[in-house]
């Protein structure tokens, strides 16, 4: 339950916030972090927070956003502290049952939009939904697509339906573990992917708000095997793909070299490995022979 603060101004609040949040995620991420809880507290953005810098906030919501500071200090996502998390212009739910999405996947989304924003009536195949970020996000921003989207927990396509109402976008939802899938004969355009890739030696590496609070299904592949679902999509691929039709991941740069490999082993072209805004490998377009 949040506590009770003072009345104070909205600048001397959010001060108080990046002061609690900066000792465990730097100054920069705080600030960041700062504007997210005020603007699932009250719902305002950068310009409203400006506008209203020197106005009073009330003791009740400077309480609960003091404590939701201290909860992101303790290392607790604030995604998951208010259930939701903005991807694409759009605000998703999530649970402890979804990743979190992120700036990296958005970028999946952009190369998708970038090449087929004037193609009319894609098939498009999202595995490992989650949220249904990447699903929704593809159906409300190419034109007339049918998309359809799996993933094999069955709470996170509970949290993706809700997703895809509230956002009024119709995806199909089917539960389905991409390992064990044989493909029917249904048919797609393009077959889109952000699967677990993280080998588990980086669990050390990787911060603790992440280990503790996110699926870790949805995050972990074994040292010996870190291309387990690429391997499996690809090869379900070779039967669901149209003539012309394209898988897109979101990869570890880690482990590009060695996609390059399975996909000429199992018979696809040499595949277009891509850069994020960071400058890492962390896209690869894979297309048939």
């Amino acid at each position: 339950m949040a506590e009770t603060a003072d009345e104070m101004t909205l600048n001397e609040l959010m001060r108080r916030m990046r002061g609690i949040i900066a000792p465990a995620t730097g100054e920069r991420e705080a600030a960041a972090i700062s504007r997210e809880i005020m603007f699932d507290l009250k719902g305002w953005d950068l310009t409203q927070l400006a506008i209203r810098d020197k106005e009073p906030v009330s003791g009740f919501i400077a309480g609960k956003a003091l404590d939701a500071a201290r909860r992101v200090a303790a290392g607790e996502p604030v995604q998951y502290i208010f259930g939701s998390a903005p991807f694409y212009g759009m605000r998703f739910k999530v649970t402890h049952a979804t990743l979190i999405p992120r700036p990296e996947t958005a970028g999946l989304v952009d190369l998708i939009v970038g090449r087929y924003g004037t193609r009319k009536d894609l098939r498009v195949l999202d595995i490992g939904t989650g949220s249904g970020c990447i699903a929704i996000a593809l159906r409300r921003f190419l034109p007339f697509p049918e998309v359809t989207a799996v993933d094999i927990s069955e709470a996170a396509l509970d949290v993706a339906r809700e997703n895809a109402k509230a956002l009024k976008a119709p995806v199909r939802f089917i539960r389905e573990d991409i390992l064990t899938a044989a493909p029917g004969t249904e048919q797609f355009d393009i077959i889109v992917s952000n699967p677990p890739y993280i080998a588990e030696h980086e669990r050390e590496a990787m911060e603790r708000n992440v280990l503790d609070h996110e699926p870790a299904t949805a995050l972990f592949v074994p040292d010996n095997d870190p291309l387990r679902f690429y391997r499996a999509i690809l090869r379900y691929a070779d039967a669901a793909l149209t003539p012309g039709g394209a898988v897109y991941f979101e990869i570890n740069p880690l482990y590009a070299a060695d996609l390059r490999r399975l996909a000429a082993t199992l018979g696809y072209r040499d595949p277009e490995i891509l850069p994020d805004s960071e400058g890492r490998q962390r896209f690869a377009v894979v297309t048939r022979q």
